[in-house]
């Protein structure tokens, strides 16, 4: 595989791509009789598939292995972390089709939100609004 060198474009669109490969994946399942859930099921235990590769490419990259010593590098394992993003992306283009960037964006920014309220300190920076806490010994 050959990996282009250097920062992508800002404004190269990755769900151009997503969604022609979502295209192409349901395209040929779908020759094979598989229904939608089937899809979706087996793409998802694709992403299980690429993190194992991930997984498998530290351990070379270690050389834990006794068997085999160093067999990757971290850009293997760069590019197996790679597969493994794009697996899910497709995963989720597969079942929500257009949808999916607005919906990734969506929690994208609700689950970046829990750890980027915090500071270095690991003091929260803007406290997140909630109910007060009440301390049940103070009603007695």
């Amino acid at each position: 595989m050959s990996i282009p060198e250097g920062p992508v474009p800002p404004d190269a669109p990755p769900w151009d791509d997503i969604g022609r490969l979502a295209a192409l994946f349901t395209s040929l399942d779908t020759e094979r009789g598989m229904t939608p859930e089937q899809q979706w099921t087996l793409q998802a235990l694709k992403i299980s598939e690429e993190a194992g590769e991930t997984a498998q490419a530290v351990i070379g990259a270690w050389g834990t292995n006794p068997r085999k010593g160093r067999s990757h590098t971290w850009r293997q394992v760069q590019e197996e972390v790679a597969d493994t993003a794009i697996t899910s992306l497709v995963s989720l283009y597969r079942m929500l089709g257009e949808e999916a960037p607005a919906f990734f964006a969506a929690v994208l920014a609700e689950k970046s939100a829990k750890f980027l309220a915090f500071d270095a300190s690991g003091d929260q920076r803007h406290p997140a609004p909630c109910a007060p806490a009440t301390d049940q010994r103070e009603r007695s």
